[in-house]
């Protein structure tokens, strides 16, 4: 056994393991660097956990040994972690599908070895209707970060034609998401799905194939491609200051997009060891998302 502790938590003791164990070999980031940077964050990142459900990213051994994704709340869990309860299409019965209301939740599943934390675009008891859009910007293979960070202010410049006020931040992969914050409780997954697929059709006419729609074969050649379809019911997206499963520990933030029109970074540029500083320095960039309303006009 490694070394362990006991954390004090939101009024509960969580017991953490094996804080020596080494989760991102390249880096030799460990365990305990994992839980420590949750921790840190923890402030800034939960707002927009709560009342979410989750997908994890989980790795066991580390990054390079083999990770997988759960859906599905630990019949081990202690009796104080949250879910709610969702019927999936592709099984009978109802899920339980986690949640995280506060430090403890985040903390314990980060021991079990969650490294990503993914959340759905809606929010309990109202899990019919999201309250944000979400462009998800991947660059093809023949397309470089400085492509997704140009189609991010060409998706920023129709927005605000359109009257809408968009947020960008890193995927802490090769791409970009754009939020786009919604009245709650007025649009269906369905609706919101199909406004982001016309929204992409009309900018990648418009954009000289710079923006494209994912179709066949995505992420070939050039240009960038907007998976609208992460808009759907049960679709979820990489959490803002989620770490990756990634060599380096990249972390999923937030951006002005000050910074995006200047460019001159790189996804790797934003880490576990660096995420922290800068949200000290800067604070949460993100925070508009979960302060805004804004109704979806019609695209004609």
């Amino acid at each position: 056994m490694g070394r362990q502790e006991v954390w004090k938590l939101a009024g509960l003791e969580v017991e953490v393991k094996n804080l020596d164990k080494v989760f991102w070999p390249a880096a030799g980031y460990t365990k305990g660097d994992l839980l420590e940077y949750y921790r840190t964050v923890a402030p800034y990142m939960l707002p927009y956990l709560r009342g979410r459900p989750l997908t994890l990213k989980m790795c066991p051994d580390g990054i390079a040994a083999g990770c997988y994704y759960r859906r599905k709340r630990p019949d081990y869990a202690p009796d104080w972690l949250p879910y709610v309860l969702h019927n999936p299409k592709t099984r009978t019965g109802r899920v339980p599908l986690v949640l995280v209301e506060n430090e403890a939740h985040l903390i314990w599943l980060a021991n079990q070895a969650a490294v990503e934390f993914h959340v759905w675009s809606s929010r309990t008891p109202d899990l019919a209707h999201p309250t944000w859009l979400v462009f998800d910007l991947d660059p093809g293979d023949r397309s470089s970060f400085a492509d997704v960070l140009e189609a991010a202010l060409l998706v920023r410049d129709e927005l605000q034609h359109l009257g809408l006020e968009g947020w960008p931040k890193t995927s802490g992969g090769r791409g970009l998401h754009v939020f786009v914050p919604l009245e709650p409780g007025r649009y269906t997954h369905a609706q919101v799905r199909a406004w982001a697929k016309a929204f992409a059709s009309r900018l990648s006419a418009s954009s000289g194939g710079r923006v494209r729609l994912p179709r066949g074969a995505t992420h070939r050649g050039k240009g960038v491609f907007v998976d609208y379809a992460q808009n759907g019911y049960g679709r979820n997206t990489a959490a803002p200051y989620t770490l990756r499963a990634k060599p380096g520990a990249p972390v999923s933030t937030p951006l002005a997009w000050d910074e995006v029109a200047r460019g001159g970074f790189g996804p790797a540029d934003f880490t576990m060891k660096t995420a922290p500083e800068r949200l000290r320095t800067q604070g949460d960039l993100f925070a508009p998302v979960l302060q805004t309303v804004q109704a979806l006009p019609r695209l004609d």
